[in-house]
């Protein structure tokens, strides 16, 4: 087990976490009601004032995030922003001449240097280049654990050793113990680092979930593992009650927000394709419901270059399955990687 799990509590407690009643929402929306990836009613407004040209309403958006120590939103707004500047960035060089050491600034700069990277051929170099700028958004406030997030997605594109990414590991726990983007950063490095070894991202999932207050997204980091079993194709079996017992946590975190909401969509999203890969029909069925008009990219992008599309073929799937009353028995067998 390497040393960046050995940061989290060295002890495992039972994965599997009673059930809640989910709540329940109304009927299944339209196809042409369905959004993909629909802002909130924060993010919203920025990104339209964006379209025009204006940076401060993101400005204010993010600042009021870190005055609230707000790590989950200000991570999930971020990213989005800096999506949006990716194609459209007159309004984001406009703030960042505007004020080039705000750490708003920085941290949406640290993200699009980034991106550009990952998607590049000359990656590595790009990567290279992306040091300073991670460093200097991590440098804007000190308690903000995104830029830190940033800085293990760039270690893991950059191959770095298991001795700089802990470093990096303490230095993100130490300032959010449980921040999820942080989590998921981690558990993409150790499914790269160890290709195959799906115990093993279990294992720091699990514990990591364990180890989150309720209602924590941490809370559905082991199906987040779950779902990187289920579409790697590689590695020696997961036991299904390791799956079951993931899906269930997930299930449980899920019930615990408002229906057709779009702050856990995407966690929901992810939960409705492992529950699909389980064959547990009626319960990918509730968390249709609860996901009501709320599509998100991940993961349906993983499959198809028009993840709306995706979304809703498998949509109807769930909803045939359920029909026919076919579930998949609690105990049937196992669920291989690689049959999607």
């Amino acid at each position: 087990m390497v040393g960046t799990m050995a940061l989290l509590p060295p002890f495992i407690r039972s994965s599997r976490t009673p059930r809640e009643p989910s709540r329940r929402a109304g009927p299944l929306p339209a196809d042409d009601e369905v959004l993909l990836d629909a802002p909130d009613d924060r993010l919203g407004p920025a990104l339209v004032a964006a379209a025009r040209g204006e940076y401060e309403p993101a400005a204010h958006l993010l600042a009021a995030t870190r005055t609230d120590a707000d790590w989950e939103n200000r991570d999930r707004y971020a990213r989005r922003l800096a999506g949006f500047a990716r194609s459209r960035g007159e309004w984001y060089e406009d703030w960042r001449r505007a004020t080039p050491y705000d750490p708003d600034a920085l941290l949406i700069g640290a993200q699009l240097v980034l991106d550009h990277a990952w998607q590049s051929p000359a990656r590595a170099e790009l990567l290279r280049q992306a040091s300073p700028l991670i460093t200097a958004a991590a440098h804007g406030d000190d308690r903000d654990p995104v830029p830190w997030r940033i800085a293990l997605d760039h270690a893991r594109g950059a191959n770095a050793g298991h001795k700089y990414f802990e470093q990096l590991w303490e230095a993100a726990v130490r300032r959010a113990p449980h921040h999820y983007g942080c989590h998921v950063a981690a558990l993409r490095y150790l499914a790269a680092s160890w290709h195959g070894s799906h115990h093993a991202c279990f294992d720091f999932a699990d514990l990591a979930a364990q180890d989150a207050p309720a209602g924590f997204l941490v809370q559905a980091l082991p199906a987040r593992a779950a779902f990187s079993y289920l579409t790697d194709g590689c590695g020696p079996e997961v036991p299904i009650e390791r799956l079951d017992a993931a899906a269930d946590r997930a299930i449980a975190l899920s019930a615990g927000f408002p229906a057709a909401d779009p702050w856990p969509a995407e966690v929901r999203n992810k939960l409705m394709y492992v529950l699909v890969r389980l064959e547990r029909w009626a319960d990918a069925e509730e968390q249709l419901r609860l996901i009501g008009p709320y599509a998100t990219s991940f993961p349906w992008s993983r499959f198809s270059d028009d993840p709306l599309g995706r979304f809703l073929e498998v949509r109807d799937e769930v909803r045939r399955n359920t029909a026919a009353r076919h579930p998949r028995s609690e105990h049937g067998g196992r669920a291989h990687s690689g049959d999607h």
